[in-house]
């Protein structure tokens, strides 16, 4: 009883949902539900996982090797109990580009840091701050990835060969891919619409079906009977290997770390964000609840175990999330036995995949970027709000022509001043005029700045102005707020009640303004009473130095103005 009252004990916090699960019973008929879901997720992650490491720039055994590692720590340590952790195409132009600069290995250092933030975020409980993304930052990244993604597959759709390396940034690459039209090969676009057409086809007409896998099995099958020629992953890598390589420590210096913090600093921040969302879908899906801190530790150890086998990012994902629980799984063993089986793949059709044409794979990608654009959100953001249309359309345009960072912390900070202007123009002081006014010239308005100042009835002696602030008192209102109270101010009561009954938050900057405004009245010779306080706006008060005598609090206005009427008279 007394947690409960208190809230939940630290272990209680990062206790994995698979010994919650466990500890509610356990039976056959669990395991074999599992069983199912996890068989099916897998058949899903191993044509994505493939794909997702070779549009990053790695080679396809890596995305194997995340979605094998990472995806079992993540359901059997995390905090959710559907969540199915691997490699994702959010993390594609991330990856591309650090290992683009810094090669593979520096790659696999910054996917062993990011996961040692990850821990830290989780440990210290920051996790809930992550929610905090707005929600046309998320779309408008997830967009922006989306095109990013799709135009890096255009190479591959059309069997393209480029005079030299293909340029990272999306509107050189387009002039690079144009200026190779010429050589496109009829073989690859056919197996790319092919796969794709089998992927929509079988989601519309047969959505229990394994489209994606169907696709490129398909496909690598009519390629090597009809020796098409195309670029297969046997010709471009060799193959995949048929065993989980040794774990092995990435090579270690000051300068390499610092090289790409910036990267992993990069992969912590996306990976908080697309785990959390998918834990989010997850729970919408089946009435459940996630831990976020709990999800971001498993989430980091995952990430950290991932480098060590040579593998990429981890992160929830979740369209194979998604499907985990339309499957019917049961709990997070279903996550751990998806990748048992991507194992047994591995292990069993590893020299089959070298059949796999990259044009079928690039198809995959293709409907995956696809289905990451959030169409019918995009519609209903742009037509919310201009605020939201701009933060929405910011973000999108910085993270395709510049880059995802600058995308994310343009549209959050976007997003933040909007949201501080609108709660702003919430707060009030109830002199009749709103607290929020358009400029207009001083011609316009005397210099009581265009509000109604309160005035004490002719020969009252014991005048005393009421005033009440309503809404939230935080330093985005605190100037207009100051600005009003100096205008009632103005008129020189003998005493004034602010009732502060309607403010359910007070910062530093709105405490100093009351303080201000204290100072005002004493050299005015009048008192200051404060009425309806809520215990932490009068604990911030008094942080400032606002106790009696320089003020005095009461618990509601109308006791305040008979105080304050009483101490006039005994004056």
């Amino acid at each position: 009883m007394a947690a409960s009252a208190q809230g939940p004990r630290l272990a209680e916090l990062f206790t994995p949902k698979l010994v919650t699960v466990l500890r509610e019973g356990y039976g056959l008929g669990a395991l074999r539900a599992d069983a199912i879901a996890g068989l099916t997720v897998a058949i899903v992650a191993l044509p994505l996982s493939m794909a997702i490491a070779i549009a990053s720039g790695v080679g396809p055994e890596r995305g194997l090797y995340t979605a094998i590692i990472g995806g079992f720590l993540v359901s059997a340590l995390g905090g959710s109990r559907f969540q199915i952790g691997g490699p994702a195409g959010a993390f594609i132009v991330l990856v591309a580009s650090t290992v683009a600069a810094h090669g593979v290995d520096g790659l696999i250092l910054a996917t062993m840091l990011s996961g040692l933030i990850l821990l830290a975020i989780g440990a210290l409980r920051l996790g809930t701050f992550i929610k905090y993304i707005p929600y046309p930052v998320t779309v408008g990244f997830t967009a922006g990835i989306a095109v990013i993604i799709f135009s890096s597959q255009i190479k591959d759709l059309a069997g393209l060969e480029l005079a030299g390396p293909e340029p990272a940034a999306i509107l050189p690459k387009l002039r690079a891919l144009a200026d190779a039209a010429g050589t496109a090969s009829p073989a690859a676009i056919a197996l790319a619409l092919a796969a794709i057409l089998i992927i929509q086809g079988t989601k519309r007409f047969a959505p229990r079906l394994p489209g994606m896998l169907i696709a490129v099995v398909g496909t690598a099958l009519v390629a090597a009977l009809a020796g098409l020629p195309v670029e297969t992953i046997g010709s471009r890598f060799g193959g995949i290997p048929s065993m989980l390589p040794a774990p092995a420590l990435p090579a270690l210096s000051v300068e390499k770390v610092m090289a790409v913090l910036p990267a992993a600093l990069s992969f912590a921040l996306l990976g908080s964000i697309e785990s959390l969302l998918s834990a989010v879908v997850a729970d919408a899906m089946t009435g459940r609840r996630h831990r976020s801190n709990c999800e971001l530790v498993a989430q980091g150890v995952a990430n950290i175990a991932s480098a060590l086998f040579g593998g990429i990012c981890v992160t929830g994902t979740i369209a194979r999330t998604a499907t985990n629980v339309r499957s019917g799984a049961r709990g997070p063993v279903s996550g751990m036995l998806h990748a048992l089986f991507l194992l047994g793949f591995m292990v069993i059709a590893a020299p089959l995949a070298a059949y796999i044409p990259l044009a079928a794979l690039a198809g995959v990608l293709a409907v995956v970027s696809w289905n990451m654009i959030e169409r019918h959100a995009i519609g209903i953001l742009l037509r919310a709000s201009r605020g939201d249309a701009a933060v929405l359309t910011v973000t999108f345009l910085l993270t395709v022509f510049e880059d995802l960072t600058a995308g994310i912390v343009a549209g959050f900070s976007l997003g933040a001043l909007i949201f501080l202007h609108r709660m702003a123009g919430t707060v009030a002081v109830e002199t009749g005029v709103p607290l929020i006014e358009p400029d207009r010239a001083d011609s316009d308005r005397p210099e009581t700045g265009g509000r109604t100042a309160w005035r004490p009835a002719e020969g009252d002696e014991r005048a005393v102005a009421v005033l009440r602030i309503s809404g939230a008192f935080f330093f985005g209102a605190a100037a207009t707020v100051g600005a009003t109270l100096d205008n009632v101010g103005a008129a020189a009561p003998k005493a004034y009640v602010l009732d502060m009954s309607a403010v359910p938050l007070l910062d530093s900057t709105g405490a100093a303004t009351i303080d201000g405004f204290r100072r005002k009245a004493d050299r005015q010779g009048a008192t200051l009473w404060i009425a309806a306080a809520r215990p932490a706006v009068r604990h911030m008060l008094h942080r400032h130095g606002l106790i009696p005598p320089a003020v005095h609090f009461r618990g509601d206005t109308g006791t305040a103005v008979a105080a304050a009427r009483q101490a006039l008279t005994a004056g």
